[in-house]
């Protein structure tokens, strides 16, 4: 069984006045194996967002089910045990941190959680060490960096242990810099502790970097499979007004001036070597 198990959920906002109701997740399944790195792409209101909150029981679901590792998000007993399995991280790093101290910061899950202190403790070293923060654990959060906040509250959801962490577009208030730090902590989370992530994101440069896309247009799922699956498609991603990466973009262009490339490439890295090969 896969640890996320999504069944044809719908759901809908309270519309105000005679505003016909329109479902920000219209009828979407989707697996989710554990140790996986999925991220989910889209235009503003496409309902990735709404989609996230259901995998945490933020939100749940009008029709349809969620299930988390066995227990399904509709069962009001269960939500306590899905939140600790599955952590949220949100968009503006300054709306998770509470505390004045770094580390007390981090602590603040696990001690809600009724946690031994002597148990705290080793878990705000761990997770501040896993983030490249542990050196900032004394500094006040609201002098440290955007990327340097946004790992923060990563180390705050990494205390409580889960065994998935789900990101709503972390890096979309950052600047470059701020946003390589987060997507290098995201990878090594994923790729030294296997820790499933979700990425929701705009960014098409952080999505080539997962194992599977997902992209979502008006609730539903439109495509989804590896980044070379998804971004080899870019008329169909245009054609419901996406972006694909610069490199695939450049292909895309050069393939319709006549020239013949084997393959899309997705880096920087990929675009060089297409274009060394095509001018040999």
């Amino acid at each position: 069984m896969s640890f996320v198990s999504i069944r044809d959920v719908r759901f809908s906002y309270a519309q105000e006045g005679e505003q016909p109701v329109v479902n920000a997740v219209d009828g979407v399944s989707l697996d989710i194996e554990k140790g996986e790195f999925i991220a989910v792409i889209g235009h503003n209101g496409c309902g990735k967002s709404t989609l996230a909150k259901h995998l945490n029981a933020m939100l749940l679901p009008d029709s349809g089910s969620v299930v988390i590792d066995g227990d399904d998000t509709s069962v009001e007993e269960n939500t306590y045990t899905i939140r600790e399995k599955v952590g949220l991280v949100l968009q503006n790093p300054d709306n998770q941190l509470v505390a004045s101290i770094v580390e007390e910061d981090v602590a603040f899950g696990p001690e809600n959680l009724g946690v031994e202190p002597s148990e705290i403790r080793r878990r705000v070293d761990e997770a501040l060490k896993a983030v490249d923060m542990y050196e900032y654990r004394e500094h006040a959060p609201h002098k440290l960096s955007g990327g340097q906040k946004q790992r923060v509250a990563i180390a705050g959801i990494l205390a409580i242990q889960p065994q998935c962490i789900v990101l709503d577009e972390p890096t979309a208030m950052l600047d470059p810099s701020g946003r390589q730090e987060v997507i290098s902590t995201l990878l090594k989370l994923n790729r030294e502790q296997k820790m499933t992530v979700v990425l929701i994101t705009h960014y098409m440069d952080e999505a080539v970097l997962a194992d599977r896309v997902v992209v979502m247009d008006s609730g539903k799922i439109l495509i989804q499979g590896t980044p070379d699956e998804v971004f080899s498609q870019v008329e169909l991603l245009k054609k419901h007004r996406l972006d694909v990466p610069q490199s695939a973009e450049l292909a895309f262009r050069l393939t319709g001036c006549g020239l013949s490339l084997k393959s899309i490439p997705l880096t920087q890295a990929d675009c060089v070597a297409m274009l060394e090969e095509a001018m040999r």
